[in-house]
């Protein structure tokens, strides 16, 4: 199994309410699930290939709970990756070179059997895990924009975040409100003020490294 690990910060905006039942271990609030997620790689090698400073992301559907399956996939890899990059984080957000069960790209990939085709193009991006705030966007396929969630009587900024000592995408995550769109995906998406998670990513093959 070729090594792998990945420290970075990802965005993620699903068609759930603010919390995401599946944090929990519950059905989604939907009857299904689906998502945009971004990665923004800081640093990270997959064997001697460098990964540092690429971007990826993924758009997912399942027609119900993630873990029963039948779901669809595309992935969006930073263009600026060479040949070998391209190779490697698709691997890897496939699922291979992974303990079983181990990363969220592992799950993702075996409970979606429909793969569309990978998308190699510029990804934008700017966001704040600390604010809760920012976008990410690939003209003509998808964006997603996020903010804090208002206070309920306020309406000032709620902070909220969740603590996941076992996950196997973080430890940790700000949780904020997502609005989301895709349009030249494979996959039709669209979500208004949603749960979205911003957390720091530092992951390899074997499942979460650390915070």
């Amino acid at each position: 199994m070729t090594e792998w690990k990945i420290q970075g910060e990802t965005l993620a905006n699903c068609n759930c309410n603010f919390g995401c039942p599946c944090q929990f271990s519950v059905l989604p609030n939907q009857g299904n699930c689906e998502a945009v997620v971004v990665f923004d790689i800081e640093s990270g090698h997959y064997g001697d290939i460098d990964l540092t400073g690429l971007r990826a992301a993924g758009v997912y559907y399942w027609p119900g709970p993630i873990h029963e399956g039948n779901g669809q996939m595309q992935l969006v890899i930073d263009e600026k990756a060479d040949e070998d990059q391209r190779a490697a984080l698709q691997a890897i957000m496939t699922g291979e070179d992974t303990d079983e069960m181990a990363t969220m790209w592992y799950v993702y990939s075996v409970m979606a059997p429909t793969k569309h085709e990978t998308l190699y193009v510029p990804i934008e991006l700017d966001w704040s895990r600390e604010d809760r705030s920012g976008f990410a966007k690939v003209p003509g396929v998808f964006e997603v924009e996020v903010s804090p969630i208002a206070h309920i009587v306020s309406g000032e900024p709620h902070r909220a975040s969740i603590q996941l000592p076992h996950g196997f995408e973080y430890r940790h995550a700000e949780v904020a409100s997502g609005t989301a769109k895709t349009s030249g995906a494979a996959i039709s998406l669209a979500f208004d003020a949603t749960h979205a998670h911003l957390a720091h990513l530092n992951i390899s093959g074997h499942g979460v490294v650390g915070p």
